[in-house]
């Protein structure tokens, strides 16, 4: 099991931009498919950007619209989510996931494994 620990969450002005950071430790990062969610209050948890084992792959939910980006670095074990032009409705806790899999090109929606999460306040 890989343990997974967020950090980069603040508080931001509507317009302003968060890196989000998934630390990953006991297992090598690249042998993972990995994934964000956020879940607001009150709402459920839901899909934000999933990531391929490779880097080379990705998928968004439409409600980014282009404004988040999520990206690897194996050898650093860390999978970032850069998120520009951010918005009130974007504040939530911000959750890493991760699933072990055999496919290296392949994404997914569903995961194994979570972190703690990291709030992400938009607001001014």
């Amino acid at each position: 099991q890989v343990q997974l620990v967020e950090s980069g969450g603040g508080y931001v002005q509507p317009g302003g931009s968060l890196r989000l950071s998934c630390l990953a430790s006991g297992r090598a990062l690249s042998n993972y498919v990995m994934g964000w969610f956020r879940q607001a209050p009150g709402k459920e948890r839901e899909f934000v950007a999933t990531i391929s084992r490779s880097g080379d792959f990705t998928e968004y939910d439409e409600s980014i619209e282009g404004r988040f980006t999520i990206s690897r670095d194996n050898g650093k074990n860390t999978v970032y989510l850069q998120m520009d032009t951010l918005k009130p409705e974007d504040t939530a806790i911000y959750y890493c996931s991760a699933k072990e899999f055999m496919l290296v090109h392949a994404t997914l929606r569903d995961f194994d494994d979570w972190g703690q999460g990291t709030q992400v306040t938009v607001s001014s």
